[in-house]
């Protein structure tokens, strides 16, 4: 077997690949000696007909099936020789047509770019440093009691915080439109799930008042028949109510499970868990700034081919992750997709070299810590820990992810790390933002 190797265009790949019409005409007299013992054809007993007739009535396509299948096989062969990797499918196809000589195609395709990482010693990291205060346990107490808390309808006017039910129907140019109408609709003032100026156009109304909001869409409004529009809506208020909070008290802290301790070990259970959280938060931050850092001094040429996979499974992902909206992947544009499917591939790509020239083996240790501490959210974790290790999808994902955080820690050994004195909340809004 002959084969060739030119590149085309930066990281584009033109093998050319001969087979020798000897192991072709040997396959395909194999392939029909086969034939000839389970054949059915009129006028011959199975297992009996002539290999001649086999030829005339079935050699066509045994031909062309082997031909189809040494393509494959020569094709990783020929890879394998040329010690080429490739990054995605081949596009293969027929130089000539058989000959006496044998059979010759080209396949091209692209391969994945050759890595001379920059120096790692040279990377900045900035690492967040932070605690978990009183006054973040007292404000997270608070958000439970707001969570906690009950209406009582009042005869006052509305105000900031108070809850407002109403009846409303919206219309643009006079003509109402889909979606601008309810009833009996619950509304909190400041809680900003309305279009801007609707929640604040309903200060100083009292039960039984009626009134036409004018406010505009946001620009960039989600249904774009209705984005940047003028829109009246003619409310009718139904009722005002405040909001009461429950008391911080034992009561309170039975709520959530605490049996002994009242409040005081209501804090400590709120301080343990907002720790935790804090601690996830800052390990995905440290990650992701290395992460940035690594990529941000290395520049690379992607595979398009590489690129394009990845486009295809972020759109299954989101598909996936919304089931009740019966997404179309395909429908899906890919400009949504390309620049985070771009730096996904170039990620993958650097995290792979640090792996291989930092000699980084996977740590099976890691492994089980990552899964127990994944399982411990759950009530039966050990239940769950078993389904880790029985799934191979999901062990292999954990593995990959301990890996990747494998290379955050050799790279934190030698980057340049600053610590940076931060709080609970600016972590955590900082993860809420991705």
């Amino acid at each position: 077997m002959q084969v060739t190797v030119k590149t085309t265009s930066g990281l584009e790949r033109e093998m050319t690949v001969s087979i020798p019409a000897e192991r072709i005409e040997s396959e395909v007299a194999t392939r029909v000696a086969k034939a000839a013992k389970t054949a059915r054809v009129d006028g011959f007993r199975r297992g009996k007909v002539p290999v001649s007739v086999i030829k005339q009535r079935y050699g066509a396509g045994i031909r062309q099936e082997v031909l189809s299948d040494l393509i494959r096989d020569s094709y990783g062969q020929a890879l394998d020789q040329e010690k080429v990797r490739p990054a995605g499918n081949p596009s293969i196809q027929p130089v000539e047509e058989e000959s006496s000589e044998g059979f010759t195609y080209k396949a091209v395709f692209e391969v994945y770019p050759e890595i001379k990482l920059k120096d790692l010693a040279k990377l900045k990291v900035e690492r967040l440093r932070a605690e978990v205060s009183d006054s973040d346990v007292d404000d997270m107490l608070e958000n439970l009691r707001n969570q906690s808390a009950s209406w009582q309808e009042v005869a006052r006017a509305a105000g900031e915080g108070d809850q407002v039910k109403l009846h409303y129907k919206g219309s643009i140019d006079g003509e109402l439109f889909e979606g601008g109408s309810a009833d009996n609709q619950k509304i909190e003032i400041g809680a900003g799930r309305m279009i801007p100026g609707f929640e604040e156009g309903l200060v100083g109304l009292k039960a039984g008042a009626s009134k036409n909001l004018e406010v505009s869409f946001p620009a960039d409004y989600h249904a774009e028949n209705l984005a940047g529009k003028a829109a009246v809506f003619a409310i009718e208020v139904v009722a005002v109510a405040e909001k009461q909070l429950p008391e911080l008290n034992d009561d309170f802290a039975q709520r959530f499970g605490i049996v002994e301790g009242g409040v005081l070990s209501l804090r400590e259970e709120v301080r343990k868990g907002m720790q935790s959280e804090l601690e996830n938060a800052a390990r995905n931050h440290i990650r992701g700034a290395v992460m940035s850092s690594l990529a941000e001094a290395n520049e690379l040429e992607l595979p398009k081919a590489a690129v394009h996979e990845e486009v295809h499974r972020m759109k299954h992902e989101m598909a996936d992750q919304y089931p009740n909206q019966k997404i179309d992947p395909h429908a899906l544009p890919n400009e949504l997709f390309q620049e985070r499917a771009e730096r996904r591939v170039k990620l993958g790509l650097l995290v792979s070299e640090v792996l291989r020239s930092a000699e980084i083996k996977l740590d099976s240790d890691k492994v089980k810590d990552e899964i127990r501490r994944q399982a411990a959210g759950y009530e039966r974790a050990e239940e769950v820990e078993r389904y880790f290790y029985s799934n191979q999808e999901l062990l292999n994902s954990i593995q990959m992810r301990v890996l990747e955080d494998q290379v955050v820690e050799h790279i934190l050994t030698v980057a340049k790390v600053a610590d940076k004195e931060s709080t609970y909340k600016e972590i955590m809004a900082a993860q809420a933002q991705g």
